[in-house]
């Protein structure tokens, strides 16, 4: 955290910039974020160069990341409404990166703690240190490495060490499955699909809920948290939705094709 002279707070990042990574992620961060403009993304305020050392300032955001309200000892459980604007802001702001950026963007670490909240709880993406552009004519961008964290990266990236939005869409559905449950994805994400499609058929949904909610949530916008989870979470990356029809249906989009899947 840091004070500009004309009294604004800021967050400050270091970057090891002895590593060919550091460098790497602090210019991949400058060109893409400084490029980009909306109300659910991280502002980068400026940057610094001294020597060895590489900061990077972003706007402040008051209340830290998703992650740290959903798994920190000391705080309050979210509840249901502040969850679902969550998740409906963070749609918004991955949908402009792959849909309304020229060249599209892959933000390629999508998880909670890369999802920021201000004093009034709205979420913006953060930390674009290893995105990717992804131009009209590419069906994929290959990796000369899997980069990412556990329980987020899509199974083709790390099998077959593709990326396209789709991979973004499948983290996404391991944040929205985080909101929902309350649970770590590297431990839940591959044994919840039978506990969502049972939930599904039943429209009971205790087995998936943050104990934390009980039963204080809207049973609509768990449908369609659910319905976006389990199409997000295909294996096929052709089969899930693209990052825009995930945040229409959030917002309350019944013809969608997604309630198909």
């Amino acid at each position: 955290k840091g004070l500009l002279l004309d009294g604004k707070l800021v967050a400050v990042k270091q970057l090891n910039s002895k590593s060919s990574q550091g460098e790497s992620e602090f210019l991949s961060e400058i060109q893409i974020i400084s490029r980009v403009h909306h109300r659910n993304l991280v502002s980068l305020v400026g940057f610094c160069i001294d020597g060895d050392k590489r900061l990077l300032v972003y706007e402040y955001m008051e209340n830290n990341s998703l992650a740290f309200h959903l798994y920190g000892s000391e705080v309050p459980a979210l509840d249901w409404d502040t969850r679902m604007r969550i998740a409906v802001d963070a749609a918004n702001g991955f949908s402009y990166l792959h849909e309304n950026c020229d060249p599209r963007i892959i933000h390629r670490d999508i998880k909670s703690a890369n999802i920021l909240l201000n004093y009034n709880f709205r979420a913006k993406v953060s930390d674009f240190g290893i995105s990717k552009c992804f131009l009209d004519a590419d069906t994929h961008v290959t990796a000369t490495q899997v980069m990412g964290t556990p329980g987020y990266i899509a199974p083709e990236y790390v099998s077959q060490s593709r990326i396209t939005d789709k991979s973004d869409v499948y983290a996404f559905g391991a944040v929205l499955l985080e909101l929902v449950s309350g649970r770590k994805p590297f431990n839940f994400v591959h044994s919840a699909t039978p506990l969502l499609l049972q939930a599904l058929r039943d429209d009971v949904y205790d087995a998936v809920v943050d104990p934390n909610l009980a039963d204080a949530y809207n049973c609509d916008e768990m449908l369609r948290m659910v319905v976006c989870i389990l199409g997000c979470l295909d294996h096929r990356p052709e089969d899930r939705p693209k990052m825009l029809e995930v945040a229409r249906v959030l917002e309350g989009d019944r013809k969608s094709a997604v309630y198909g899947k």
